[in-house]
């Protein structure tokens, strides 16, 4: 008879999480994986499978807890430039006050893993299509109770604003000018305006 864990899985995976998208999948080595989940080697195989496979499972966690509150608050917006604004100054908060940036883990993921691994491109592809559906209806939504001009299509827009929160993701790892970031967030929102 197998023995019942004596841990919480998705607390562990909730540490798995923190870790690689603090560190990446390639930088992060078993002893790393054994000493921040607090698990045996034997414990952390037997659970969750070699190193990919808890790396995928830390994907799609981040996916459910992470991302999916972000959906929610696109799917729920009554008011999407606000959302967008308020999506840009979390994303900014959080990096340029963060002694070290972690960007997004989706796409730390998507750079880093995505050209040699299908599976985890899959995945980032998946995140991406679901933020943009979400952001097209938003915007469609927008467009309808006349507060986005109908000039732009809905669906370029949705692709306009994943892409640039993405690259927004990427540059905060390394540009701490606060000025140059508002720049930036100024000149993407504006496009609502047109």
């Amino acid at each position: 008879m197998a023995r019942a864990k004596s841990f919480d899985q998705n607390e562990v995976l909730d540490k798995a999480v923190i870790l690689f998208w603090k560190k990446g999948y390639n930088a992060t080595s078993a002893n790393d994986l054994v000493r921040e989940l607090g698990l045996s080697r034997s414990s952390l195989y037997d659970t969750y499978g070699d190193k990919r496979t808890l790396f995928i499972k830390s994907l799609n966690r981040y996916r459910s807890e992470i991302v999916s509150k972000t959906i929610k608050m696109i799917d729920n917006s009554t008011d999407i430039k606000k959302t967008l604004k308020d999506i840009f100054t979390h994303i900014c908060e959080q990096d340029l006050t963060a002694k070290i940036p972690k960007g997004c883990f989706m796409v730390n993921s998507a750079v880093e893993l995505s050209t040699s691994d299908s599976e985890i491109a899959k995945i980032v592809e998946q995140n991406q299509k679901d933020i943009e559906y979400s952001f097209e209806t938003a915007l469609l939504k927008g467009q309808k109770n006349g507060v986005i001009s109908k000039n732009k299509n809905a669906k370029s827009l949705s692709k306009f604003f994943y892409n640039s929160i993405a690259g927004l993701r990427v540059s905060l790892k390394y540009n701490k000018f606060r000025s140059s970031i508002d720049q930036v967030v100024s000149l993407n929102l504006s496009v609502l305006d047109n």
